[in-house]
């Protein structure tokens, strides 16, 4: 079954038109956790380089929202982006009419018939769940909807302290939920606010979702990113380099048992360098030298351990950085692509004017730097 939902699966992916919502960035070719995170801070910064303006994000939760897709209306959403009819019929069978029953030991509920929802587990319920939530875009130009599946952040470019365009988005939003069934969890909905104005002439309105206040944090860990209301990242680096030094103890123990140094080696990537270099290109530009450098004594102490030489933070961010830039510019599709200005020569590309070095230590025009390198 699961070979032939892939089948299906290439078949969608093959027929869906071009133009579907170049921001919802789950479940797609050239499209991870660090463009989401690169394209939510270059719209920020972009923004906050001009006079009196401040930044609200809106993190939002929804309840179980794989569970509440409505067959019927994702179906129509589904022949309205060109599906074909007898595709759309055998998906409605697929999703609906499923029975299932729990089982703990050796006592079985009784069998209930679901008609919502997509299975667990499989391979075509991301996908299904993306083309439902497709037409989930922002209503008005100061705002940005980024969507990484379920995980739905709404941007507001504030500016001379105007937040009608942002709430009106934020009703829209949760009047867009109503419709399609999905469930706000307003308890674990979060916002976060970036304002670096000197003088704040009044204190923030919280914003509020069908009456009740949204709380407002200092911080967020956005994607496996911890994003502060200052866009600095030393929260960031003290619980990744936390997490990193936690896992030094085994690499020790794999050495006192004489573990061969490839395996040592094999198990720093894996469980210590996949922490350190989690969506690195979009934070760590942005780094102080302290940060930097409390990262990179993580890494000569598993050198001293491993006995072997092991590449730096910046080896790593360097090569990575350039090689997501070129993925970006192959892709004419990708929403960072236009980002990318060649000059007329067509040899070099242009950098981006910059107010605040903020900006200028970002993804997209550190990129840019080494592409011109």
């Amino acid at each position: 079954m699961k070979c032939f939902e892939r089948l299906v699966k290439t078949f969608i992916t093959s027929s869906l038109p071009d133009s579907l919502d170049p921001l919802q960035f789950a479940y797609r070719a050239n499209r991870s956790t660090d463009d989401a995170i690169s394209l939510t801070l270059h719209t920020a910064l972009s923004h906050l380089d001009q006079r009196n303006t401040y930044v609200r994000m809106l993190f939002i939760d929804y309840s179980s929202a794989f569970n509440t897709i409505v067959p019927s209306k994702l179906i129509i959403k589904l022949r309205d982006l060109g599906l074909n009819s007898a595709l759309c019929d055998w998906i409605m069978s697929f999703l609906t009419g499923r029975s299932q029953a729990v089982r703990m030991g050796n006592v079985t509920s009784s069998t209930l018939t679901l008609n919502t929802g997509a299975p667990q587990g499989c391979v075509l319920s991301p996908l299904l769940y993306s083309l439902f939530t497709h037409d989930c875009v922002a209503t008005h130009s100061s705002n940005t909807i980024i969507k990484f599946a379920d995980d739905t952040t709404v941007i507001g470019l504030i500016t001379d302290g105007d937040e009608t365009a942002y709430r009106e988005e934020v009703r829209a939003l949760t009047s867009w939920c109503q419709d399609n069934n999905l469930h706000l969890n307003v308890s674990k909905t979060k916002e976060l606010i970036v304002d670096y104005r000197k003088r704040q002439r009044e204190a923030h309105t919280p914003i509020t979702i069908d009456g009740t206040p949204v709380e407002r944090v200092s911080s967020f860990r956005f994607l496996g990113v911890n994003i502060s209301e200052d866009l600095t990242w030393t929260h960031h680096t003290r619980v990744i380099s936390k997490a990193a030094r936690q896992r030094l103890f085994f690499l020790r123990r794999l050495r006192k048992f004489n573990m061969d140094s490839r395996i040592l080696c094999n198990f720093y990537r894996c469980t210590i360098e996949s922490i350190l270099t989690g969506c690195i290109t979009a934070w760590y530009g942005s780094c102080t030298a302290l940060n930097r450098k409390t990262l990179q004594r993580v890494v000569k102490t598993a050198q001293h351990i491993t006995r072997t030489e092991l590449p730096s933070m910046e080896d790593l961010y360097t090569q990575r950085c350039r090689k997501k830039a070129g993925r970006i510019l192959k892709d004419p599709h990708h929403p960072s692509n236009n980002l990318f200005c060649l000059l007329p020569s067509g040899r070099r590309y242009r950098s981006i004017r910059t107010k605040t070095t903020r900006l200028r230590d970002s993804f997209i025009p550190q990129a840019i730097r080494l592409l011109n390198s």
